[in-house]
């Protein structure tokens, strides 16, 4: 459009909604109130005409488009590549946008309804999300094959007082687990020794290759560190699971997209898991 046209079209708005809607200066303009008020709603509109272009479309049209898809650290390395890989041989067109966070971060960014769905390791009640169990994952007590906990068939909290302990970041599903599983035995949280917090996955583990004291970790994020030898992992008693589940805005104008990525999704962590 002209600069004219442009301006003719603000001015038609205004005279409609019987305010400004631009504070004008030299060579700029910024919004009032209610023109701010008038973009956002008119961003909401464009969003919605293109929801309804998609489900329309839905309707005939093979699956494609951007799906915001949120997950767990955890689940991000180990389980999402084999996911989307069977998601894009079967729908090429559609194109997945990946944030990856903690799982409880994940949970608050779905309910605001800034991702489509998420994969995380926590069950949540949060009641503007709908959860669907797919299913669960052991989680391990891992350290150097050399370490004193390495002997054990089994290990207690008590077992592991006495160590160092390389915990995960707040907020984490494994570190929210293991403070529980302390508690659940008696022992207060200030009596366990911590060797480190770490926000990363890989560097607990490498941590605990290092002889630095113990960790947990999920089965299927250390199997391929078991085989070449790096870490040892000994089953906690009683045993203890990291849940795997897939969350989706509660929303009866769901998009088939959405429904479609979240029943594969909740179908392949199943599979996976069992095997």
């Amino acid at each position: 459009m002209t600069q004219p046209a442009v301006t003719f079209q603000i001015k038609q708005l205004e005279e409609h909604f019987n305010t400004r809607l631009l504070e004008r200066g030299h060579g700029h303009a910024t919004p009032t109130a209610a023109g701010q008020i008038v973009a956002n709603y008119a961003e909401r509109i464009l969003e919605l005409n293109a929801e309804m272009e998609a489900r329309v479309g839905e309707l005939t049209d093979e699956l494609g488009g951007t799906l915001n898809v949120g997950t767990s650290t955890t689940i991000a390395a180990y389980w999402l590549p084999h996911i989307l890989e069977g998601f894009k041989r079967a729908y090429p067109r559609v194109v997945p946008r990946v944030t990856v966070g903690n799982s409880q971060l994940i949970a608050d960014r779905v309910a605001n309804r800034d991702l489509d769905l998420g994969l995380i390791e926590i069950i949540t009640d949060d009641p503007a999300l709908e959860r669907r169990g797919a299913s669960q994952d052991e989680l391990m007590v891992i350290c150097h094959p050399g370490h004193r906990l390495a002997r054990a068939e089994t290990l207690s909290a008590a077992d592991l007082l006495p160590h160092p302990f390389i915990t995960r970041e707040p907020g984490n599903a494994i570190r929210d687990l293991a403070d529980l599983y302390f508690a659940n035995a008696g022992i207060a949280l200030e009596d366990v020794t911590i060797a480190a917090e770490l926000g990363s996955l890989a560097a607990v583990k490498q941590l605990a290759s290092e002889g630095f004291g113990y960790a947990m970790a999920s089965y299927m994020a250390i199997q391929r560190d078991i085989a070449d030898g790096r870490l040892a992992a000994v089953p906690m008693r009683p045993r203890l699971f990291t849940p795997l589940e897939v969350i989706l805005p509660k929303d009866k104008f769901r998009s088939r997209l959405i429904t479609t990525f979240a029943d594969f999704a909740a179908e392949q962590l199943k599979t996976r898991a069992q095997r």
